[in-house]
């Protein structure tokens, strides 16, 4: 099952999506649809699929299966934690995230959603937009997901009528624009019976749209990363080591985006010392360039002080390096609060930004997001589990980072309650 296209390998290649909807509107029907239809099922997961199906009285095979993986989901009906599935096709690979719709897994639904490139909203057709369809699209729109798919389902029980696709496509078409989505795609499916998935089927022929998987292999990921400014984050430091022909320090660490070259200047953050690269490496050899996401291994000319959780950038001296990250000790971000325990605005906590952590505290609550209604609630002192805030927090040591909307990867961190080292908040940074 591996991708047969001219690019094999690339990293242009892979889209990650999220698929979210409301309990009941055929989200793991969908998925199994793509996966079955795309001939991506081995034949030992058709008889297990065929005969728990079975066993459960069905007569066709039940494709929901494929990915309400729990047995408490398989008990309840419905998707509890966050299911990830691999498919490819000649044209791309994928991964796909099964989040949950229900509010109570809201922290589950940031979790899947936090890294996709698109995500799939699926409606009902007979129920229309419902609140959960607008909390959905609002948390992917804050997760900066940059394009957003809605799939009207279940459009075998409407007759495959085109008025009832074009209500809801126009209401949630108002609804993005009020929220300041830019790039929304409609398509009307049956994941029960496959239309307009991946084959067209005869029964939507008033429809001339591309089909679910046909915009899932098509849709621009392209050059979002690699074209950005250097980040290259210090995750180790190696010593000289002669007997492997390695005479300076070396930094290893993933290329979270844009490229490097040996002779490019590079600045050290937050220490802003600068040098220039003399040699880029991996385990299979040496490079003259590596953009984003290669793992690498950087030695510098000159011997400076460089330590884990240091960030490497180019140096600016135009603009076209790129803007420099911010170093500062005090940010504002969107969080979720995704512990049982609640936010503690007395306590001291732990807030780790790629590869530095950082002794923190929240100063200001300033809103609480009713994900429900998109309204802010200000007066907030404290935030409980699935809670999304807009914040400001105090960092005790100064950390070099961008905001989301610019780079995903240096402007997200998560929280740590360092009594029990317990992942507490996954946040955003709105303004560094």
């Amino acid at each position: 099952m591996n991708a047969t296209g001219n690019n094999t390998g690339s990293e242009h290649e892979l889209l990650r999506f999220a698929a979210a909807g409301s309990v009941d509107d055929g989200k793991s029907t969908l998925i199994g649809r793509l996966l079955y239809d795309s001939k991506s099922i081995f034949e030992d997961q058709l008889s297990v699929l065929d005969r728990t199906s079975k066993k459960r009285g069905q007569d066709t095979m039940d494709l929901s299966l494929l990915t309400d993986g729990l047995l408490a989901e398989r008990e309840q009906g419905i998707t509890i934690d966050v299911a990830y599935r691999y498919f490819a096709t000649p044209r791309r690979k994928f991964i796909i995230a099964d989040t949950p719709g229900h509010e109570q897994y809201t922290r589950n639904m940031v979790t899947g959603a936090s890294t996709a490139d698109l995500a799939i909203i699926l409606i009902d057709a007979r129920k229309g937009m419902l609140t959960q369809s607008r909390r959905h699209a609002y948390l992917a729109h804050l997760l900066g997901v940059p394009h957003l798919l809605v799939a009207v389902n279940k459009m075998d029980l409407v007759d495959f009528s085109q008025s009832v696709f074009e209500r809801i496509q126009s209401e949630f078409a108002t609804f993005a624009q009020g929220l300041g989505i830019k790039d929304v795609r409609y398509v009307p499916i049956s994941a029960l019976h496959g239309d307009m998935v991946v084959t067209r089927g005869d029964r939507l022929g008033w429809y001339h749209g591309a089909t679910l998987l046909e915009t899932l292999e098509t849709v621009d990921v392209a050059g979002l990363v690699e074209h950005d400014a250097l980040r290259f984050p210090v995750q180790l430091v190696a010593r000289p080591d002669p007997a492997t022909g390695r005479e300076r320090r070396g930094y290893l660490g993933r290329i979270e985006s844009g490229f490097v070259q040996v002779g490019d200047a590079v600045t050290v953050l937050p220490s802003g010392v600068s040098s220039r690269v003399a040699r880029i490496f991996t385990f299979d050899g040496d490079l003259q360039h590596a953009g984003a996401p290669l793992s690498i291994t950087l030695e510098l000319e000159d011997e400076i002080d460089v330590s884990r959780g240091d960030m490497i950038v180019q140096t600016v001296v135009d603009a076209a390096c790129g803007a420099a990250p911010s170093v500062t000790q005090s940010i504002a971000a969107k969080v979720c609060w995704m512990h049982t325990r609640p936010l503690d605005r007395r306590r001291h906590y732990l807030l780790k930004h790629t590869t530095r952590t950082v002794k923190a505290s929240f100063s200001e609550i300033e809103y609480r997001v009713d994900v429900n209604s998109t309204e802010n609630v200000t007066g907030v002192d404290t935030l409980a589990m699935n809670d999304i805030a807009h914040v400001r927090l105090r960092l005790y040591e100064p950390l070099a980072c961008d905001n989301y909307t610019l780079n995903r990867a240096t402007g997200s961190f998560i929280v740590i309650d360092p009594s029990n080292n317990a992942t507490v908040a996954a946040g955003m940074i709105a303004d560094a």
